[in-house]
């Protein structure tokens, strides 16, 4: 199989790793093999969080400047920052949910607009979605699992080696069946929501 090399980036408390663990789990359940590495600091904080995922026989863990051939960002500020490791063509699916960091809130700096960070996107990547994964979680059952919904939304756009239904296995087999519930029901809402979007335009 080819090699793909997958960047997950959020902050703190938003679950990213859980998101990533349940990722890597969809590959594994698909006979792929996977490498998988975290990168986080001060995440109580609300500070970045980052993992990796690399699939296809990769083995070093980490993913260098223009090297990711996808880019899921849980934050669209961190979506912002990461923007430099996706290769050209890359594809980037990201919430649009800000969680704004201290300085911020505090009225000390100023941070991009959504709108500027589209733009941003689009110039580097083949290919963008992004949706309120805070919105889709909430419809879900659990704010937390919008997570799962931007998973299925990313594995909807047949860009991976595996599709939504690998997730929903993952989920089942991972999680307890109250919590597996509502990740199922977020990643049916993702798929949705990447499917209203691409017929909508279809160059998403």
């Amino acid at each position: 199989m080819h090699t793909m090399r997958i960047l997950l980036t959020g902050v703190g408390g938003q679950g990213t790793l859980t998101a990533t663990t349940l990722l890597a789990k969809a590959a594994l359940l698909r006979g792929l093999d996977v490498t998988s590495g975290e990168v986080h600091g001060m995440a109580q904080r609300g500070g970045v969080v980052e993992s990796t995922i690399l699939l296809g026989g990769l083995k070093s863990p980490r993913v260098g400047p223009g090297e990711a051939d996808v880019l899921l960002g849980f934050e669209p500020l961190e979506t912002y920052r990461a923007l430099p490791m996706l290769r050209p063509g890359g594809m980037v699916v990201s919430s649009t949910d800000f969680i704004d960091p201290m300085g911020v809130c505090l009225g000390k700096e100023a941070r991009p607009d959504l709108a500027t960070i589209q733009a941003a996107a689009r110039a580097c990547a083949g290919g963008c979605l992004f949706l309120s994964c805070r919105t889709l979680g909430e419809q879900a059952g659990a704010v937390q699992s919008g997570n799962l919904a931007l998973l299925g939304a990313a594995l909807a756009m047949q860009f991976f080696p595996f599709g939504p239904d690998a997730l929903e296995d993952a989920v089942r087999a991972t999680l307890k069946p109250a919590i597996a519930s509502l990740n199922l029901n977020a990643i049916a809402l993702g798929v949705e929501a990447a499917a209203s979007q691409t017929s909508a335009s279809p160059a998403f």
